[in-house]
């Protein structure tokens, strides 16, 4: 017998047509806000069809399209299968689906709300420390050149498309050149100013649909050889003064901001060195500034920023692509709340991004390769990723004995990604805006 599982993760009631291995004819049923219904069904192709409940309208998702195993293909051309896949549906359907299947004789479905990318922390309230958030990053965000060693994000990605797709976190690598900063990955130019960077996220900043948004920059020396930490740092804030907005578009306090502090702002993440000394209020106005970042650490370090402690994964020099199923568990685990319950916020910064020569290339660890729904490959980190999440958010259904909490798992942190719209077209990122809503209990993580 084959049993399929639909997860109504929604506010909203949704309808279903099936055909069941117990009775020939359709049948209708209703699957209430965030709960869930199995149904023996006599095989994944057979027609299912789903309705908001409370509109005659419907949004019809047809048999084999839906949960054909067949079907189950990961967008790319050196990936040919995986365990799950987004459903493709009208923009004007109020949901995101994505089908899994965890066994040959079981699969599931689960209906998110779809969210504005563009806009989502707008929904979000003021109260909410940056630290109780789960905001999608991308790491080396400019690095759209270099393949295959170099590129970590792909060429029809560039920063305003990222902006747009729910991207908060950036990673900015700068060189400083005779035209001023310049965005560089190691040696390779990636063609574009700090001032262009500046002026797209300031243009998004204060556009009518996304002026409540905010955006963390970590920013990072990478012409270090050769030119002075305090010249380089003297440049970033010149350019910024100087830039669209100027410092008054920037939150520049040493320590974790809350959402509201921070609206229509930029938060500045300094990894570059030097004293501070040319900046107001030297190391303390110099922004989020790690006291500690160790190279390559397989199982992470903390470390503090005033009263909240960062716990950070950045493993990235895996020895080959036979880690990428151990750094991919160490990468989300680190989302979770941390074991020892500590007195403290916590925030969470993990990288999904790694790369060793010559057999772990960024785009080889993102993607993977070959065919894994055969047994021919290796499924990529952002594939794994998205299961991981999708198995996360349908696990957390309604609990009638806490009204008061919002269902679901508790997954928060920033998140760095390379090639983040791979294995399905920007598939990753609306899981993780989705866990923002998630795991919320009144009174706690300043939730009201």
């Amino acid at each position: 017998m084959k049993h399929f599982t639909i997860h109504n993760r929604t506010n909203e009631s949704v309808s279903l047509d099936a055909i069941l291995d117990t009775f020939p004819a359709k049948q209708r049923m209703i699957i209430l806000p965030g709960s869930s219904t199995t149904l023996p069904v006599r095989r994944f192709g057979a027609p299912l069809t789903l309705y908001r409940h409370d509109v005659s309208k419907g949004y019809s998702l047809y048999v084999k399209e839906l949960v054909s195993p067949s079907k189950i293909i990961v967008h790319g051309p050196m990936v040919l299968g995986a365990s799950w896949r987004a459903v493709e549906v009208g923009k004007d359907c109020p949901w995101i689906i994505y089908r899994s299947r965890s066994s040959r004789r079981y699969r599931s479905l689960l209906i998110l709300p779809r969210r504005n990318l563009a806009a989502f922390l707008r929904d979000l309230p003021d109260s909410l420390s940056l630290s109780a958030l789960a905001l999608p990053g991308t790491h080396d965000t400019m690095a759209l050149y270099g393949w295959p060693v170099s590129q970590c994000q792909s060429l029809a990605t560039p920063l305003v498309v990222q902006l747009q797709s729910g991207v908060r976190i950036l990673d900015i690598r700068l060189a400083l050149k005779d035209s001023g900063l310049m965005a560089y990955h190691g040696v390779v130019a990636q063609q574009v100013s700090f001032q262009y960077i500046l002026s797209t996220i300031h243009d998004f900043l204060t556009s009518p649909e996304s002026h409540h948004e905010t955006i963390v920059m970590s920013i990072k020396q990478e012409d270090f050889a050769v030119v002075r930490p305090q010249e380089f740092s003297q440049h970033v804030h010149d350019e910024i003064a100087n830039g669209p907005g100027g410092m008054g578009m920037w939150f520049l306090g040493n320590r974790i901001p809350t959402l509201g502090e921070v609206r229509g702002k930029v938060v500045m993440f300094s990894r570059f060195g030097g004293n501070g000394g040319e900046w107001d209020g030297g190391l303390e106005g110099l922004g989020i500034h790690p006291t500690t970042w160790p190279d390559s650490e397989k199982f992470g370090f903390t470390w503090e920023c005033k009263n909240t402690l960062v716990r950070t994964h950045d493993w990235y020099n895996i020895p080959s692509f036979l880690a990428i199923p151990e750094k991919t568990t160490l990468a989300t685990q680190i989302l979770l709340p941390p074991p020892n319950n500590p007195p403290v916020p916590t925030l969470a910064i993990t990288f999904f991004s790694a790369a060793s020569f010559p057999l772990a290339f960024p785009p080889t660890i993102a993607r993977g390769f070959g065919w894994p729904s055969i047994g021919f490959g290796v499924e990529g980190v952002n594939a794994r990723l998205a299961k991981w999440l999708i198995d996360e958010l349908a696990g957390g259904g309604n609990d009638s004995e806490k009204p008061y909490m919002n269902p679901g798992p508790r997954i928060r942190g920033w998140a760095f990604m390379d090639f983040y719209t791979d294995p399905q077209d920007n598939s990753v990122i609306p899981l993780l805006i989705e866990c923002n809503y998630r795991g919320r209990i009144r009174g706690e993580e300043g939730w009201l």
